[in-house]
């Protein structure tokens, strides 16, 4: 099957950071197989057939990623716990179809049958996203009503900006609760697990 490849000049002009490609004169809605072609190194989401172009993290970014996924990967493991932690860059088919395709920052993934090699094809069960400065449009509003559509149980937004993190119990409608870094903040899917943002002060 042919699949069409984004040339370089187009993704320049697609507007970086959580920003629209926008339709191409045809209208075609992009696909996996359009993110699949994209050059090496240039990464990009879709939402609903749209193509958002990814900036690279930050230093402060990196630093929050890294302590999130050692901190829960290290509770599941001296829990032998079943799920599993995947951290970014980490293929997400959230509504197993053509047009949807993200890659969270943080992705707790519970049921094994969704995971292959290519990612997880399904919603994950917890969906972290570290919020950039060019990402908080797309963290706050565009990714919330997606991973509410597709069935993800909790969602967390973690902001060092705003030195806060808000969190959507999206399995029972629930959210937004905002905590400060200064708190221990509560997983809803473990009856045990607290992340003491305190360590980030």
């Amino acid at each position: 099957m042919e699949h069409a490849v984004i040339e370089r000049e187009e993704l320049f002009m697609m507007i970086e950071g959580g920003k629209s490609a926008g339709e191409n004169p045809a209208g075609k809605l992009y696909t996996v197989a359009d993110i699949e072609a994209l050059p090496v190194g240039e990464r990009a989401e879709l939402i609903n057939g749209e193509m958002f172009m990814m900036a690279s993290p930050t230093l402060t970014h990196q630093d929050i990623l890294g302590w999130l996924n050692m901190t829960i990967r290290m509770y599941i493991t001296n829990n032998k716990g079943e799920c599993k932690i995947l951290p970014a860059p980490f293929a997400v088919y959230i509504k197993d179809d053509i047009h949807n395709y993200v890659e969270p920052d943080i992705s707790v993934i519970c049921d094994k049958e969704k995971l292959d090699e290519k990612g997880c094809h399904g919603a994950p069960d917890w969906v972290i996203e570290v919020v950039s400065p060019s990402s908080r449009h797309m963290d706050y509003e565009r990714k919330l009503s997606l991973y509410e559509a597709a069935g993800v149980r909790e969602y967390w937004i973690v902001d060092s900006e705003q030195r806060n993190v808000t969190v959507y119990g999206l399995e029972h409608k629930e959210g937004p609760k905002i905590h400060f870094f200064s708190e221990r903040v509560k997983a809803g899917i473990y009856e045990d697990l607290f992340l003491d943002f305190s360590e980030l002060e």
